[in-house]
């Protein structure tokens, strides 16, 4: 077997050749490869095992599992093994595989390994590790491949952000940071001793059982969790102002849906209009949004005159773009109409007429 070329060397951040040298050395060592074998094992396993804090509310046992393999073997090995994970999870569920949710699988895998691989494992990297997958790779990243997942997968029902949800993962943050911290010093002096990770002489070291002195948190890394906590609240904050700013609700609409809604829209119009324009109608919702933290949902509607000879069939599932060229419309006017979310209960009508005659 030929000799792997790799160094003891801790590096104080990732961004150096002999870094990725190292990392991709680990690909070579066979104890590296029976050890993320182990891994990979444990991660399928302990993803049906959670902690349970309280109703609704538990810890997913399988990060830690994750973090510590990407502390041992790095960033390379970590992307190789988070994508063998997922793939082995899909086929234990009987799940249909979703190739872009190993997306958030390596993210997760890498960033571990960007912050603890040949590094002096800290509460403070362990802390900033774990913020940056809770924000980044959760919410950032995972959002819009859910949204990619509902409108390929699920018939093109609308994946629906929920407020709870992203709360919960930021609740969770300081909780999952602090378990991943005890757990990481403590198996910090077993890989050392099996010369899987590289550190200071274990020797020199309390045992593993044996809590230490001084607290395992420093004030100024409780200030950190604190800061971040706040910080990520604020970002997320930010970005579902955005997120309900921007998406339309009528991305996520089924064929049925559309059809349904652009006839509840052209009931509205019918009855703002005194019953509208003589001759068939149609209108077609061109964009839906939900105030963020509120119940309102603001539709632009277009109101549109048919040829008497068009097939209505074949007009109501239509979409704003294709409404607009299609030769058998004319477009009469534009309605802003708001209804309440959960009740759909008209809250105001605005119908402007369109400069054209018919």
């Amino acid at each position: 077997m030929s000799k792997v070329n790799k160094t003891n060397n801790l590096y104080k951040t990732p961004f150096s050749r002999a870094y990725w040298q190292d990392a991709a050395a680990e690909l070579k060592d066979t104890k590296m490869l029976v050890f993320a074998a182990l891994m990979i094992a444990l991660r399928v396993a302990m993803k049906l095992v959670a902690i349970p804090l309280a109703p609704n509310l538990k810890i997913n046992t399988a990060f830690v599992v994750n973090a510590l393999g990407a502390m041992v073997f790095g960033p390379v090995v970590a992307a190789v093994s988070a994508v063998i994970s997922d793939v082995l999870g899909v086929l234990i569920s009987g799940d249909v595989y979703f190739p872009p949710f190993a997306l958030t699988e390596i993210a997760g895998s890498m960033i571990f390994a960007l912050f603890l691989y040949r590094a002096k494992v800290t509460p403070t990297r362990v802390i900033l590790s774990r913020f940056c997958i809770c924000l980044f790779v959760n919410v950032f990243l995972q959002t819009p491949i859910m949204m990619l997942y509902y409108k390929l997968m699920m018939g093109g029902a609308s994946y629906v952000l929920t407020v709870p949800q992203i709360i919960k993962n930021l609740f969770m943050f300081p909780i999952e940071s602090v378990v991943l911290t005890i757990f990481l010093a403590f198996m910090q002096p077993i890989t050392r001793r099996l010369k899987l990770t590289y550190g200071p002489d274990p020797s020199t070291e309390a045992p593993p059982c044996e809590p230490e002195s001084k607290a395992l948190f420093s004030a100024r890394q409780i200030a950190l969790l604190v800061i971040l906590f706040v910080f990520g609240c604020g970002c997320v904050t930010g970005y579902l102002f955005y997120h309900y700013d921007n998406t339309s609700l009528t991305t996520g609409y089924t064929t049925e849906e559309r059809i349904e809604r652009n006839q509840q829209m052209h009931e509205f119009i019918l009855e703002e209009t005194d019953g509208g324009i003589n001759g068939p109608s149609v209108a077609i919702i061109e964009s839906a949004y939900k105030a963020f933290l509120g119940r309102e949902v603001t539709y632009h509607v277009a109101y549109y005159a048919a040829d008497t000879d068009a097939d209505m069939d074949t007009l109501w599932p239509l979409k704003k773009t294709p409404a607009s060229k299609h030769e058998a419309l004319t477009r009469v006017g534009t309605a802003e109409i708001v209804l309440n979310s959960r009740t759909d209960e008209l809250l105001s009508i605005e119908y402007t007429a369109a400069n054209c005659d018919h």
